[in-house]
């Protein structure tokens, strides 16, 4: 079995203690993203019973199931962690599980990223067909990736001390 050494944490505590801290920390995330990833979601497949749906242009119908498609995997991702803790519980491997669980729950807010901006995309080829809608679209991605990853990605470098 590979040995970690375990980076200091600036904390007076056991790997398994910052492994129930980390943990702790990471379940509260996930269930931000998990709520709006299952709402979104839910939404989402309740748009294909409307009768609006079948007079959509193909390329919108294309748009809706892709969406949809990425906000199951999200929601697989993100409901995922919950399902490893179960799996693994009481097998001494909590440090192990969570760095898959944090694994998980990043390329869940990816999926969630992509399954937001499809999202948006096909409802402002809906509501306008305004060829702006595919810049207006950028944008609010950019926005997602300054919020996201950009700023957290520029504190932990401003701010972590070697």
């Amino acid at each position: 079995m590979e040995r970690v050494e375990a980076r200091p944490t600036g904390r007076d505590e056991t790997e398994e203690e910052r492994a129930d801290r980390m943990w702790g920390e990471l379940i509260q995330e996930v269930r931000v993203a998990q709520t709006g990833v299952q709402i979104l979601f839910g939404f989402l497949l309740t748009v294909v019973f409307t009768p609006k749906y079948a007079d959509l242009p193909h390329t919108d119908q294309v748009i809706y199931i892709v969406t949809v498609v990425l906000g199951a995997c999200a929601t697989g991702a993100l409901i995922g962690p919950v399902s490893l803790h179960r799996v693994v519980a009481g097998r001494r491997v909590k440090p192990q599980a969570v760095r898959l669980a944090s694994r998980m729950t990043f390329v869940g807010l990816v999926l969630l990223l992509a399954t937001m901006t499809s999202s948006l995309l096909l409802i402002l080829r809906v509501a306008t067909h305004d060829a702006f809608v595919p810049w207006l679209v950028a944008a609010v991605v950019a926005w997602y990736l300054v919020c996201w990853y950009g700023l957290p990605l520029w504190s932990r470098r401003r701010h972590t001390t070697r």
